[in-house]
């Protein structure tokens, strides 16, 4: 990769903070980080490549317009990978707005921005990889898998705002032949992950001995996918994914809810001897999500045969490494 400077919105977050480090360690990329610091931004995430002088924080709302404008001036990015989303289905069904504005019309400045940048800078090998969700789909039944082709369905806020933000991104494709690409992602695992999500809330609970709890019977299936399996699938999608189109990335991992709870407590037990006989014992069962989707699965079948990505970790290898994180 020669030197190229990128834009990643959302670098402190979970998904951002991993894929800045990997820019960092493993390309010359030069990696403006763009975060507004909400409760699921973390500096402490990025402490290791802080000094690094190809890095550059940038403190920023990504729907403030001027601001949005100034650090595209200032940087003169080749790209941007946009990862700043509220991201947290039940946060959003508590309170929508924060999920409408920074999803949707955060999206819209970052596109707009885009747009005037690229009319005065002429700039040909500029990409715009808007990294969205599964969600977007909607439910499955016992079978099938989302495809790159299947109809929108979100049922969620989060997910309404996630859907509403990837048209937005293909129409200003099809209007103003912006250069974009879309991902659409499975329920990510791994190291810096916020503790409100299934995976760090298990470890935790479990960890403290507290009870766990678990949405309905637990029998909700998620594809779980490895956040540096994640990483790379983006790197690999912003340097040699075709303009306009949409790929999915999954982890060919599904598991039922329980699975992945019980999986945890068994390992727990391994590493971290408890006066308790299993942790599994603290499993307690909550009602249920409203609207809580059955099923995600992807079909990644078309980043695999086109950019020849796949997943390198199992369920089982990513968990242990995450856990012992």
């Amino acid at each position: 990769m020669g030197k190229r400077v990128y834009i990643v919105t959302g670098g402190a977050g979970f998904i951002g903070s991993n894929l800045v480090r990997f820019l960092l360690h493993n390309t010359n990329a030069e990696v403006i980080n763009i975060d507004k610091l909400t409760y699921a931004g973390n500096l402490n995430s990025l402490r290791e490549v802080s000094d690094n002088s190809r890095y550059h924080f940038v403190n920023a709302d990504i729907t403030d317009q001027k601001k949005i404008r100034s650090i595209f001036d200032k940087y003169q990015p080749d790209g941007i990978f946009n990862l700043a989303a509220e991201s947290h289905v039940d946060r959003s069904i508590d309170g929508p707005s924060e999920f409408i504005n920074t999803n949707i019309v955060g999206t819209y400045v970052l596109l707009d921005v885009t747009k005037s940048y690229l009319e005065k800078t002429g700039k040909s090998n500029f990409r715009f990889l808007h990294v969205s969700t599964d969600e977007v789909y909607g439910s499955l039944g016992r079978d099938g898998y989302f495809t790159e082709d299947t109809a929108y369905a979100p049922r969620s806020p989060y997910s309404a705002s996630k859907a509403s933000s990837d048209h937005l991104v293909r129409a200003w494709y099809h209007t103003y032949d912006l250069p974009i690409l879309i991902t659409n992602c499975s329920n990510n695992y791994g190291p810096y992950q916020f503790p409100e999500k299934l995976i760090p809330v298990v470890i935790i609970k479990a960890l403290n001995e507290e009870p766990i709890p678990v949405y309905g019977d637990g029998s909700n299936i998620r594809d779980w996918l490895y956040v540096i399996d994640h990483t790379k699938a983006l790197v690999n999608v912003m340097l040699n994914g075709q303009v306009g189109e949409t790929y999915n990335i999954g982890g060919n991992n599904e598991k039922q809810n329980i699975e992945v709870v019980n999986l945890i407590c068994d390992i727990l037990d391994d590493l971290v001897p408890s006066s308790i006989s299993s942790r599994r014992d603290l499993i307690t069962f909550v009602k249920d999500r409203p609207g809580h989707d059955q099923r995600y699965a992807i079909d990644a079948s078309k980043i695999e045969n086109k950019l020849a990505w796949s997943p390198v970790e199992s369920f089982e290898s990513g968990i242990h490494k995450t856990v012992s994180w």
